[in-house]
């Protein structure tokens, strides 16, 4: 695994994108704070460049410095969660600026995995994570549903948990304002 997040962090340092294991399917990453290795998974994907972006931090400290407002609420549900929770929140605030929503939210979520764990804190920034697919084909369930081209298309694969075949699915989206009001968007 160590040898996957130096070559990882090679990459992203580079401005390039990664296939990588997540705690959900497998995802697409770069740099959150680089606008053109944010184009490129646009590209890759072949997605509507308005389509949100989902985005891993390492912990829930760091949140406050990508949202300008965290409801204390927040702090619970990641705590708490079960399963993956990914939390789209208001006012995104130092991403880039096509990774924000056009009305300025973003959607964060704290990885319980150890190989995305290790490798945004040693990045030092929040990672893009975007399903391994083609804008809407279904999304891989493991390492061999990948399309070649996506495989193709980026620029370091880890090779940690290739072989793992157990079926993995995308995380819950929930929208939360600062307010504490909530919304699922995807259970």
């Amino acid at each position: 695994m160590n040898a996957d997040i130096v070559n990882a962090l090679e990459v992203l340092n580079a401005g390039g994108l990664i296939l990588y294991p997540t705690d959900t399917i497998w995802g697409i990453g770069c740099d959150a704070t680089n606008e053109k290795a944010v184009e490129r998974i646009f590209k890759l994907k072949g997605r509507d460049a308005g389509k949100s972006l989902i985005v891993l931090l390492d912990n829930e400290n760091k949140l406050e410095r990508y949202v300008k407002e965290v409801p204390a609420l927040a702090y619970d549900l990641i705590e708490y969660s079960e399963k993956p929770l990914t939390i789209i929140y208001s006012q995104a605030t130092n991403l880039a600026s096509n990774v924000i929503h056009a009305d300025g939210s973003v959607g964060i979520r704290i990885p319980k995995h150890p190989f995305c764990q290790q490798l945004i804190q040693r990045f030092r920034k929040p990672i893009v994570s975007t399903s391994a697919n083609l804008s809407g084909e279904k999304s891989p369930s493991n390492f061999l549903d990948i399309a070649q081209e996506i495989i193709e298309g980026v620029d370091y694969v880890v090779n940690f948990e290739q072989d793992d075949t157990s079926p993995k699915t995308p995380s819950t989206i929930m929208k939360l304002e600062p307010d504490g009001k909530f919304v699922f968007i995807r259970r």
